[in-house]
């Protein structure tokens, strides 16, 4: 059968292209040989499943492993102890076997489920699994799967306790049998899940799971594992790609993001060409320009992109509604796109921690930034809708240019820069509001949207992105423009910026590029003068 690339479900080595999980199944079993009890917690779709899977195979030679999932216990089963424990029971009974478990066991765990006149009770249940604990010839390691089954459940953190209990029971004697390791994985945190069960301040922080070890371990896919995994799909399908370029390019996009990783893929793999020669030939009512020949390519991958972000799917559905529900983190995230603001990294920050939580941001080096360009875009782009709701005059003059800003397939990035100096002359000639460079690119990009929306994407670019230095790439079909905006500081800050702007092209192999400058002196020209710097030619536009 031949290998494709997936995105739903485990992945399995045999049937998917993927990226070699070996090394980080080898770090989390050291955790397991060391006798830790910790959880996996990432955000949605990041690999999570794969990676018990794989580990679970791996642990077979020397361990019974029991792999048990949440999922399969119903809302309803964690509303009391008793219900829980008939509902793990049934888990046991029907997985035990798989992992070892002797019949003398499975005996008494039927017992439990089948006991009317007597309730089942939590600490019966941990009786039977450290008996099973002391007969078993192999120590027994236990995994748990979406543990965020049981949110808003006082019974999960009882269970938590008796793991704890255990743990703390086998650390105090030799002679005292228990699981081996416990894994939980999960989006959501122990902590998290506390605070959401008991809000009052004095139990915030009181976790029954405060015996986990650290999980520090990486699951990003690297940029080397990226290109391994291109290279097999390559010696299968011949397409002639640049493996290492290509592996470069998803890894910018998506920061390693499992299911952005193999999104990608899959959307250039199931025929990205006809996708590519139907956009262009109803852009504009009429044939724009040639398919890309070849699908794996640096244009494609940007395709690729734009088909993601405009599409709707189970990943960007969980991360939208999380930003409509929850104020303080789309506050936290709109202060870092639009405010231009260095936001500290504090993980007792909730706020922050939900953003981190649900993979919207990550730790850099002490700062808060958004986890991809990916997601930073796909949330400029909910964020800027927004505003276009609103009634934007920005917008709608984007709308209104776009037929002449497009030609041949090409965006005429020349004109779409004259265009907007005197689009924002018109509004803003009576405006004396001074504002920072941040929100010169929220309304950069007002008018921007609509002119390249459906066939063309932007990002901000990562490198520059937290140094407060706003390097705009623009893609459209193929070609790409660069735009830095600046605020007008003095002569030696802009000469500053076109050196910037010249170096970020010779990274990006391009000649000419665009810097964006606001000055708020009333003595200001309006005007773009073309200029060269490091043989680079920079179209400088001040506004």
């Amino acid at each position: 059968m031949a290998k494709v690339f997936t995105t739903t479900g485990i992945c399995n080595p045999d049937e998917n292209y993927m990226v070699n999980l070996d090394e980080r199944v080898s770090q989390i079993r050291a955790m397991v040989d060391a006798g830790h009890y910790f959880t996996i917690n990432r955000a949605r779709q990041y690999g999570k499943t794969t990676t018990l899977s794989l580990l679970a195979a791996s642990l077979r030679d020397e361990y019974c492993v029991l792999s048990l999932d949440f999922q399969a216990i119903s809302n309803a089963n964690f509303t009391t102890e008793e219900r829980f424990v008939k509902a793990f029971c049934r888990q046991l009974r029907k997985k035990g076997p798989k992992a070892g478990m002797p019949d003398i066991i499975l005996e008494q765990i039927n017992e439990l489920i089948d006991r009317k006149e007597e309730q089942a009770a939590l600490d019966e249940l941990f009786d039977v699994l450290n008996e099973w604990c002391s007969i078993s010839d192999l120590p027994i390691v236990m995994l748990i799967d979406e543990v965020d089954s049981a949110t808003n459940n006082q019974v999960f953190l009882d269970f938590l306790a008796q793991l704890r209990l255990q743990y703390i029971e086998r650390k105090a004697d030799p002679e005292y049998h228990a699981f081996r390791s416990v894994i939980l994985a999960g989006v959501t945190d122990i902590k998290n899940l506390r605070r959401k069960i008991r809000p009052d301040e004095s139990h915030k922080t009181n976790s029954p799971w405060n015996i986990a070890a650290d999980f520090n371990i990486d699951m990003s896919l690297s940029e080397s594992g990226i290109k391994e995994m291109l290279d097999e799909y390559e010696a299968d399908h011949h397409k002639g790609m640049q493996t290492a370029d290509i592996a470069r390019e998803i890894r910018d996009y998506t920061g390693g993001y499992p299911f952005l990783v193999s999104r990608i893929c899959q959307i250039i793999d199931n025929g990205l060409i006809s996708t590519q020669t139907s956009i262009q030939t109803n852009t504009q009512g009429n044939d724009s320009g040639s398919s890309i020949e070849n699908a794996w390519t640096i244009s494609g991958v940007s395709e690729a992109v734009r088909i993601l972000l405009s599409e709707s799917n189970t990943l960007f559905d969980s991360l939208m509604g999380k930003v409509r529900d929850n104020a303080g983190l789309s506050s936290i995230l709109k202060k870092i796109l639009f405010s231009g603001e260095v936001v500290t990294y504090n993980a007792y920050n909730t706020d922050i921690a939900d953003a981190a939580m649900y993979g919207f941001v990550f730790n850099d080096n002490g700062r808060v930034s958004i986890s991809n360009r990916i997601f930073e875009t796909l949330l400029y782009n909910y964020y800027l809708s927004i505003s276009e709701l609103e009634g934007s005059e920005l917008f709608r003059q984007g709308t209104t240019q776009r037929s002449k800003l497009i030609s041949g397939g090409r965006l005429n990035m020349d004109e779409v820069m004259r265009q907007y100096m005197r689009v924002f002359d018109d509004i803003y000639v009576d405006q004396d509001t001074v504002f920072d460079e941040a929100e010169g690119r929220r309304r950069f990009l007002l008018f921007l949207r609509p002119i390249i929306n459906g066939t063309g994407n932007y990002y901000i670019e990562s490198h520059t992105r937290n140094d407060r230095r706003m390097d705009l790439v623009v893609d459209y079909l193929g070609e790409r423009h660069v735009v830095e905006l600046k605020i007008w500081r003095g002569s030696r800050y802009h000469a500053d910026g076109e050196i910037q702007l010249s170096d970020y092209l010779s990274y990006l192999h391009l000649d000419k590029g665009y810097l964006l400058t606001y000055s708020f002196n009333k003595n200001k020209q309006q005007q773009i003068i073309n200029t060269t710097v490091n043989d680079k030619t920079i179209a400088e536009v001040t506004v």
